[in-house]
């Protein structure tokens, strides 16, 4: 497992913790409305062993079979208790793991699929939190994310660099404009299958996203 030591402290906003957590949740069916065929196409259908790196509130447990094991990474206390609800709803044999993406605290190749989605773009290091789910995950293991990312030039993309920086404040560190696919692809896996589209709705900052699915 990983040293923590040259991580930042974890110590989430009281304020905006708790403001996320009921925002996600007032937003949950908004979102998976628009979510929900890329996320029935990428998640497990097995169950198995499966790592949530910030699992928030959990929307994405309902798409997973009952009894289904879920190692939930989450830092941000805030989101905890709407979380272990909705597993206790889904059937989920669900564990809470504390703990930055950075510094995921399990064993090496313990873990079917690793699920990751709008965290990437969030995350203190996202090098470092993909080489953390390379680890965990079993040779043969699939990573299935779904993140926003940089909008190529042009109007949106100015929108996401004008709100960079309040937008980052609000949203726990949240960066409009990474190129995760290309972190994604330089992670070591196997194979890396990544399809773009555009996630309809007034949230221009984060309209233009990736899905998919990497094999260790």
């Amino acid at each position: 497992m990983s040293d923590t030591s040259t991580l930042p402290a974890l110590s989430p906003n009281p304020v905006r913790g708790r403001l996320n957590s009921v925002f996600f949740a007032l937003m949950a069916g908004y979102i998976n409305q628009r979510l929900a065929g890329h996320k029935r196409d990428i998640f497990p259908r097995t169950g198995g062993v499966v790592a949530e790196i910030g699992a928030g509130n959990g929307p994405n447990l309902r798409y997973l079979p009952p009894r289904t094991i879920v190692h939930a990474i989450e830092p941000n206390p805030y989101f905890h208790p709407r979380l272990e609800r909705t597993a206790a709803v889904h059937g989920i044999d669900l564990t809470i793991h504390p703990v930055p993406g950075e510094a995921i605290d399990l064993e090496d190749a313990s873990v079917d699929t690793v699920i990751c989605t709008w965290v990437l773009c969030t995350v203190h290091d996202p090098a470092q939190v993909l080489r953390e789910i390379h680890r965990v995950l079993r040779p043969g293991g699939r990573l299935a994310f779904i993140e926003h990312v940089a909008a190529p030039h042009g109007a949106v993309r100015r929108v996401q660099r004008l709100v960079r920086r309040p937008w980052q404040w609000a949203f726990e560190g949240c960066h409009t404009d990474r190129d995760t696919a290309a972190a994604i692809r330089a992670a070591g896996f196997a194979s890396v299958e990544i399809t773009e589209f555009q996630f309809r709705s007034s949230f221009v900052p984060v309209r233009t996203q990736i899905a998919g699915i990497a094999v260790r």
